[in-house]
């Protein structure tokens, strides 16, 4: 499946960066860019996976208020902890919810159905474990 790969890819580029190679930040953003709005996706899976992962890594910056992935990856269990207070959320929680009221908000199952001639259905029922296979590659990446 080379929607694994390509995210994989991503994974891989946030983890460089969190181990201090500065290099791969213009390649991330532009990764980012590109995945705001899926237009180069091959699938609908693919598509839906890309906008939450823009979505995951910007309310990664919004949570920890710094777009610093080296210093995010440096935050201790105390810390996460305290920012989970502060919060009132723990940051996957954070992050699944805020891919998933993104999606509800820009009405993205209507508008992925439509692009790719699918039910509505079948992009409703990949919502979640997406939002979550998403969620748990950020996550493995700062841990």
């Amino acid at each position: 499946m080379t929607t694994e790969l390509e995210f994989s890819e991503v994974y891989k580029i946030l983890n460089s960066i969190k181990q201090g190679d500065e290099t791969k930040k213009d390649l991330l953003d532009s990764i980012l860019i590109d995945f705001k709005e899926g237009d180069k996706a091959e699938s609908f899976l693919h598509q839906l996976g890309q906008i939450y992962l823009y979505i995951g890594i910007e309310e990664l910056f919004k949570y920890v208020n710094s777009k610093n992935i080296k210093f995010i990856g440096q935050i201790t269990k105390e810390e996460w902890d305290t920012l989970a207070k502060e919060k009132n959320c723990d940051l996957p929680i954070h992050l699944a919810n805020s891919m998933i009221a993104f999606l509800e908000d820009k009405k993205l199952s209507y508008k992925l159905s439509a692009k790719w001639n699918i039910p509505k259905r079948e992009v409703d029922k990949h919502i979640m474990p997406m939002a979550r296979y998403i969620t748990e590659g950020i996550i493995d990446v700062l841990e």
